[in-house]
């Protein structure tokens, strides 16, 4: 079933679309649904060259050992080469600083260089997800004083745009080639109007306003999967459920559509739905289902996107994707129409329809589906050298013309009086396409 647009193009937004695309298409080579770009060359052309902020402590490794402090106060120091990203869908900001310190990266859509003067473009690699959730107040223990104060999320957002302001760098593009990863839906919530000019590596725009994230500046990232991807072959034998689904039942804003589901599902025969948060038992579950079932529901949550689809596309599951906002990572490479289904919400929760879309899909599709699937799937592993942190950096150095573009017209552009923010060559109703102004 073909995708729902999210809104009515103009004229306008047309053209606006196509001049931003033909200059998208004399700096990137032309990309079919089928080519592993992963693999290709990129072009030929001069690797566009990336300076890796070297952050002070507390906004990386930092943001670590604040973690598992939080989690017992009394635990030993480590150090840096000791310390471990835990298990976490958004680990990519770990992926993606471990890939920039690699002595050896022949081969990466980026060229790394220690000059800062020689650079396009800034990372800078705060572990702003994992900062999000190391905010808990660390347990009082028995007689025992914690090393370190209880950790506050939000003055490390703060302390981080202090440091940058700092930075000559920063300050003289207005950000515009700056890098930020920020994959939880709320991370550097606090201080996303002040970063907002540079590239933003988000999952997806379900909290982002128009004027602060859109698809033509900002890069989509796959979450990190969390059950084991799956090592038979192609086929239907073993996979004896049609559906399969574990997660929250309720959830807000769009993933309301959950309890729907819940109730229209839970008593049709080979469907197999179940409420569950997550654990060690839930993913060991869940890879159980998810590799025993021909399709795998991936309804909205409290934003549009969540790392079960990445769990079943590895799992060779077929997606049935309920959420109509969603935006998906590396669509210049990827037809996910080949490998997914697509099912409007509003018909989702008609009783009998969604099955009975499932039921009257063929062994012989399926298998195409699940070949599909297996073709991209190395698009989603974060520790394939060609698979998801490639792909990242080719995304991100597909946006230098734009970002050029931007910064000289910043530096001509003279000021105007508006109502609102200037994002005349970046916003978006949707986050999807440019909109007139």
């Amino acid at each position: 079933m073909a995708r729902r647009p999210f809104f009515r193009p103009t004229i306008a937004a047309f053209v606006a679309s196509l001049s931003l695309l033909t200059i998208f298409a004399l700096s990137h080579h032309h990309v079919s649904p089928s080519s592993s770009t992963s693999n290709a060359p990129f072009s030929g052309a001069p690797r566009p060259k990336i300076y890796l902020y070297d952050l002070p402590r507390m906004f990386t490794y930092g943001v670590i050992e604040s973690y598992f402090l939080a989690r017992d106060p009394i635990h030993p120091p480590l150090s840096n080469s000791e310390l471990r990203y835990p298990g976490h869908q958004h680990s990519a900001e770990w992926w993606l600083l471990a890939d920039l310190l690699l002595p050896d990266r022949a081969g990466s859509p980026v060229e790394r260089v220690i000059d800062p003067e020689e650079a396009d473009l800034f990372y800078v690699p705060f572990f702003s997800s994992l900062s999000l959730i190391a905010n808990p107040i660390r347990p009082k223990t028995d007689g025992a004083t914690p090393r370190a104060p209880a950790y506050s999320d939000e003055d490390m957002q703060e302390k981080l745009v202090s440091w940058l302001d700092g930075q000559k760098f920063w300050r003289r593009n207005n950000g515009r080639d700056h890098v930020f990863i920020c994959q939880d839906p709320n991370a550097m919530y606090r201080v996303i109007d002040r970063i907002k000019n540079g590239i933003l590596l988000v999952s997806d725009f379900g909290r982002l306003r128009g004027d602060q994230a859109s698809l033509v500046k900002d890069v989509i990232l796959p979450y990190s999967h969390r059950i084991n991807s799956f090592k038979g072959e192609v086929g239907v034998d073993g996979r004896n459920s049609l559906l399969f689904f574990m997660g929250n039942r309720y959830r807000k804003e769009g993933g309301k559509i959950r309890d729907s589901l819940f109730q229209i599902l839970e008593n049709e025969k080979d469907v197999l739905v179940k409420h569950g948060a997550q654990s060690r038992e839930s993913r060991r579950m869940a890879t159980h289902g998810m590799h025993s079932s021909k399709f795998c529901l991936h309804p909205a949550g409290d934003t549009p996107s969540a790392c079960r689809l990445f769990d079943a596309i590895v799992s060779l599951c077929i997606p049935v994707i309920v959420s109509d906002n969603i935006e998906l990572p590396f669509e210049d490479a990827i037809d996910y129409e080949k490998i997914s289904i697509f099912v409007d919400s509003s018909q989702a929760v008609q009783p009998g329809h969604l099955v009975s879309i499932l039921r009257g899909v063929s062994t012989e599709k399926v298998l195409q589906y699940q070949h599909g699937l297996k073709e991209v799937r190395h698009y989603f592993e974060y520790d394939d050298p060609n698979g998801a942190v490639k792909e990242i950096w080719r995304q991100v150095s597909s946006k230098l013309p734009l970002i050029k573009l931007l910064i000289n017209r910043d530096r001509r552009l003279v000021k105007r009086n508006m109502d609102g923010p200037d994002c005349s060559p970046l916003c978006s109703g949707q986050n999807g396409s440019i909109a007139s102004h």
